[in-house]
C-alpha cells in the first residue's frame, strides 16, 4: 500500500538520527510493516533495539521495506506476518520473539483497522466484529502473553488516538476502541508498576499513513489534517520520539500517560 500513496509518509528513514537509548532492548511491534509501525520500528533500530514486525501477509512489500532499515541500522530484525484476529497466533508472536532475541522488553501495540461509516446503520456486524478483535482484542492477547516474560524496566505502549477523546461519527466503532484503549493503559500501568514494568500510550491525532487512503474518505484526502492548529496533517516520524522517550529510560518515571501528538488539537 506504502509505494502507491501520494504523497509518500516520512518514516525517518533520512531523518531520524539515534543516541543508544535503546541499546540492548528488544521490541515486538504491531503493524510494524508501514505508518507509524515503521516510523517505531525504525527509530527503535537507531537507538540500539532489536525488532520484531507482526504484519498482515498481503502487506510483504511493506514488511521488507521496513525489515531493510532495520537491517541498515545494524540491528536484528524478525519478520512476522500473520492475522492478529487470530488468538493463537498473538501469543505465537511473543514466543517467536522471545525465541529470536531471548526475550522481550519493548511491546509496541499499534495496529489498528477502520472504516468510514455514514451512520449507525452502516455498520456490519463482521466489520465491527474485526474492528474490535484488533484494535482491542489482540492487545489483551498480547499483553497477557508478553507481561509473564517482562521484566522490571521494560515498557508497554500503547497507540491510542485523539478520536478516543475527540470522536468522530464517522469513525463510531474505531473510537469506541481508541477510548477503550485508554482505559485499558491505565489499568495496566497500575496492575504492572508494581512489578516495574510501565505502560504508557501515545494519542496521534490526523498521521499520514496507508490507514487513511483505505478507509474510504476519497473526497476528505485533499484537506486532511487541515483543521489542525498547525495546519496539516503529522508524518509517521514525528511521532516515532514519543515512542521511543516512551520505551527508553528517559521515561523512568513516567507511566499510565497519554502523550498526544495532534498537531496542537487538545485531548
Amino acid at each position: 500500500m506504502t509505494p502507491r500513496m501520494t504523497p509518500q509518509p516520512d518514516h525517518g528513514e533520512y531523518s531520524y538520527r539515534g543516541s543508544g537509548r535503546l541499546s540492548g532492548r528488544r521490541a515486538l511491534i504491531t503493524g510494524g510493516d508501514s505508518g507509524i509501525g515503521r516510523a517505531v520500528a525504525i527509530a527503535f533500530a537507531r537507538e540500539g533495539a532489536d525488532v520484531a514486525i507482526s504484519y498482515l501477509p498481503s502487506e510483504q512489500e511493506d514488511a521488507d521495506e521496513t525489515a531493510f532499515w532495520v537491517r541498515d541500522a545494524e540491528q536484528q530484525v524478525e519478520l512476522l506476518p500473520g492475522d492478529l484476529l487470530d488468538e493463537h497466533h498473538c501469543a505465537d508472536l511473543v514466543r517467536q520473539t522471545c525465541d529470536a532475541f531471548g526475550g522481550i522488553d519493548l511491546l509496541v501495540l499499534n495496529a489498528a483497522h477502520q472504516r468510514d461509516r455514514g451512520g449507525i446503520e452502516e455498520v456490519p456486524t463482521d466489520d465491527f466484529d474485526e474492528v474490535m478483535r484488533v484494535n482491542l482484542y489482540s492487545n489483551v492477547f498480547l499483553a497477557r502473553a508478553a507481561v509473564p516474560r517482562m521484566d522490571a524496566g521494560s515498557s508497554i505502549i500503547t497507540t491510542s488516538s485523539i478520536q478516543g477523546f475527540d470522536p468522530s461519527s464517522r469513525l463510531v466503532d474505531y473510537a469506541m476502541t481508541k477510548a477503550a484503549l485508554v482505559a485499558f493503559t491505565k489499568a495496566l500501568a497500575e496492575e504492572l508498576g508494581p512489578r516495574g514494568i510501565r505502560v504508557n500510550s501515545v494519542a496521534p491525532g490526523p498521521i499520514w499513513t496507508p490507514l487513511i487512503p483505505s478507509t474510504g474518505w476519497p473526497d476528505k484526502l485533499p484537506r486532511f489534517g487541515q483543521d489542525t492548529p498547525l495546519g496539516r496533517a503529522g508524518q509517521p516520524a514525528e511521532l516515532a520520539g514519543a515512542y521511543v522517550y516512551l520505551a527508553s529510560d528517559d521515561a523512568s518515571f513516567t507511566s499510565g500517560a497519554i502523550l498526544p501528538v495532534t498537531g496542537g488539537k487538545p485531548l
